[in-house]
């Protein structure tokens, strides 16, 4: 769900932003902001890496990932708690200008900061201390090139963190562990994950399908405030997708804890989209050069539909 949570910030932001009488370029700037913070809180899996190490294959490799990312995964980062509290530290320290000269409210700002990561420490030994501090470092990031890319005022910086960070918590109550969401408090909030469907692999589709409908949701938005059309940077070599039907017939069936080979193998089918306009590129020729990773993107994300949409109603037959 990573692309999931910054794609529904993104709409959410943007269009209520132009909904409530902002420009374009304005809605953009505050939905891509809102975007980037939804997705800082899976800074969290910056430990994974190691559970690569001494993977025989592919597969294998990212079962070592997730199992090593679950240490501290949807602990400390996914916290409604932490979100709060950093988005305050985040605005405070916009309200200082960003890096610039050291004011009392940088000073503020990295104190409530170091707070995190002495509370995550505490709760959660070294290696969540570490991850807390990575977010901390993260989210300061995010903010200045909020500040300096999208000239934003410290209320929008304050709002959009706000909507980023205790939105992204709740995108997870479908797939794997419910997050702890008042962590570092021994509260719990949602105990099972939801599902869709008894069946785990219609269960696994109905996931997928919700992931790709919010990707659809910001590309609707993106085109709407960029003045595009979706259906005009669609091509008709999406519907070589539906190919991926066959699939079934080697791709066991998925579930949310053995996914990856569906997962892997339907995004591949993504590549329709992208890959014929390599030579364009090349050649310059056809339509302008700023309009292809659009149709790139909405091409292989309409062929990544029908591909998962094939395979479930095969599956469903067979």
């Amino acid at each position: 769900m990573f692309v999931g949570h910054g794609a529904v910030a993104f709409a959410a932001v943007a269009a209520a932003a132009r909904l409530f009488g902002c420009s374009r370029r304005r809605a953009l700037a505050l939905g891509v902001a809102a975007g980037a913070f939804a997705t800082l809180p899976d800074v969290d899996i910056v430990y994974a890496p190691v559970g690569i190490l001494g993977a025989s294959g592919v597969f294998d490799a990212a079962q070592g990932f997730w199992s090593a990312s679950t240490q501290v995964h949807r602990a400390v980062t996914h916290s409604l708690v932490v979100g709060v509290v950093a988005a305050l530290a985040f605005w405070l320290w916009s309200r200082a200008g960003g890096w610039s000269k050291p004011t009392p409210e940088h000073g503020i700002s990295v104190g409530i900061l170091a707070g995190l990561v002495a509370v995550a420490g505490v709760v959660s030994g070294s290696l969540g201390a570490f991850v807390m501090a990575v977010f901390c470092l993260v989210g300061l990031a995010l903010t200045e090139a909020a500040l300096r890319y999208g000239d934003l005022a410290p209320r929008a910086v304050l709002a959009t963190a706000l909507v980023g960070l205790l939105s992204h918590p709740f995108g997870d109550l479908f797939t794997g562990e419910p997050p702890a969401m008042f962590y570092p408090f021994d509260i719990t909030l949602v105990s099972h994950r939801l599902t869709f469907a008894a069946d785990p692999t219609l269960n696994l589709f109905g996931v997928f399908w919700l992931e790709l409908a919010t990707i659809w949701l910001a590309a609707v938005v993106y085109c709407r405030l960029t003045e595009r059309r979706v259906r005009a940077d669609v091509h008709g070599r999406a519907a070589l997708g539906i190919a991926y039907a066959a699939a079934v017939l080697v791709v066991p069936a998925p579930t949310i804890d053995s996914s990856y080979a569906f997962v892997f193998s339907v995004l591949g089918v993504g590549i329709v989209g992208p890959a014929p306009l390599v030579s364009r590129l090349v050649t310059r020729v056809e339509n302008a050069i700023d309009d292809w990773p659009l149709e790139g993107v909405l091409t292989g994300l309409a062929a990544v539909t029908l591909a998962s949409i094939a395979y479930a109603a095969a599956y469903l037959v067979l």
